[in-house]
Formats: structure tokens, sequence, C-alpha cells
């Protein structure tokens, strides 16, 4: 028995891409978030980083889903068959889609611009309890504290907001923990500067995100995060240390 061809216009390809969209986008989503995990969650500023990169990665996910689903199931179900030598369905183009897939995209362009830059806002922003100046040369840093104290690593306090103003003696850095979420450029001439609340005590390393040179790669230095108690005497210390040096001199 002759078998029809089958039509582009029949609602029931619809409901199965949909379908198939839906499937194809969850799965991806949680294989591409389990592949790709956030570490931001130990600073205040990092939970709305993860929560917009993570919004991204189901945009992306349903995205691919979209142009993939509809590309491999038009290949496969409207294949020519075997000894069908007929023409191909002819239709015209579709004024309603066109103007969807250039509407919603724009909209959704506007949305993610939006949740951006109050993102951007939430974490540009923060109290000044601590400050810390972080230099950046190749390939080291160094941290320095208003009351003189000089150190080859940065310790802050859990849960005081920090003011970090950074600066370079030579080319551009970039001031990256992972686990805080932002990261701060550190530009030769210019004072720049990054407000982190730390709020979960531990150590961590500090990475240039800017390819600055030859070792760049080891452009790193460590920073504890400790409770206040433990952060005053360490400053104690490192004092006590600096006018011992002062005196020997």
């Amino acid at each position: 028995m002759l078998k029809l061809p089958q039509s582009s216009t029949d609602r029931k390809h619809f409901v199965i891409v949909g379908a198939l969209v839906l499937v194809v986008t969850i799965l991806l989503g949680f294989a591409l978030l389990a592949i790709l995990p956030v570490k931001a969650q130990s600073s205040v500023q990092a939970e709305p980083i993860r929560w917009l990169f993570q919004l991204h990665i189901w945009l992306i996910a349903f995205l691919f889903a979209l142009v993939s689903v509809f590309m491999f199931y038009a290949l496969f179900v409207f294949r020519r068959r075997k000894h069908d030598t007929s023409e191909g369905e002819h239709f015209e183009g579709n004024t309603v889609l066109e103007i969807l897939w250039t509407v919603v995209p724009l909209v959704l362009v506007v949305i993610f611009s939006f949740i951006g830059l109050q993102t951007l806002q939430q974490t540009t922003s923060g109290g000044d309890d601590i400050r810390v100046e972080a230099v950046g040369f190749q390939w080291a840093w160094t941290f320095n504290y208003p009351n003189g104290v000089t150190s080859a690593e940065m310790v802050l306090p859990v849960n005081k907001p920090a003011l970090i103003s950074l600066t370079s003696t030579d080319v551009i850095h970039s001031f990256w923990v992972a686990e805080w979420g932002p990261k701060q450029d550190l530009v030769p001439g210019m004072r720049t500067q990054l407000h982190v609340t730390p709020t979960e005590v531990g150590e961590y390393k500090l990475n240039c995100a800017e390819l600055c040179g030859l070792t760049h790669w080891n452009m790193v230095a460590t920073v504890r995060v400790v409770p206040e108690a433990e952060y005053t005497a360490w400053m104690e210390q490192k004092i006590a240390e600096q006018n011992i040096e002062v005196v020997s001199r």
C-alpha cells in the first residue's frame, strides 16, 4: 500500500517536537550544570552571579534543543524515501513565524540585559568595614592594609564587608577568587575596587584572570577567610613582626 507523504503542517509534528524540545532541554540543562559546576557560593556577591550563570545555562540548553530537535526531526521524518521520485511539498514563508523569531530573541536580550545590570549593581556595592589594597605585578600579588601591614597572603574576617582596592605596577591583571564570584581588572595608572563579603571560613586561591605574560598561569596567591577573633590575632602578630623588623634595622 502506498504511504502518503508526511505533511509539514500536520499539528502532530509540532506536538512531538515540542515534547522532544522539553525533554532535551531538561537533560542537557542538568548535564551542563553537572559538567560546569558554579564555584561562586562563598560570598554575599556570589549568589546573584551563580543564579544568573545557571539561568544562562538553561537558556543555552533550550535554544540548542530548539534548533537541533527541529533540524534532526525534519531530516528524519521528511527525508526522501526509497524509490520516491516525487517533488517535495511546496510551501511559502510564514509571516507570523518570521515576526516571532525576530521579536522573541529581541525581548530575551532586553530581559537578560536588565537582569545583568541588576546583578552587576548587586555585586559592585557593599560596605567597607575592612579595607585592603591588592597590588598585582608580573607575576605575583602583595596586600597592604591601612595600618601599614603588608602580606603575601590576604586574610579577611568572615561575614565582614571588605573593600579591596586594586592597582597594577606593570600590565593589566585581573583579581578573581572563583568562590566569591565577581572579578575585577587591575589597570596600570588606575585604581579599581571590588566589594566582597565572604560568608564561609576557608582557604581560597586568588588567580589572575587576565593573560599578563610568560608565567601568567602561576600568578596565584592564598586568601584566607577566618573568624574575626583569629583575624584580629593575625593582624596583631603581623604588626608586632613588622615593629621588630623596624627596630632591628
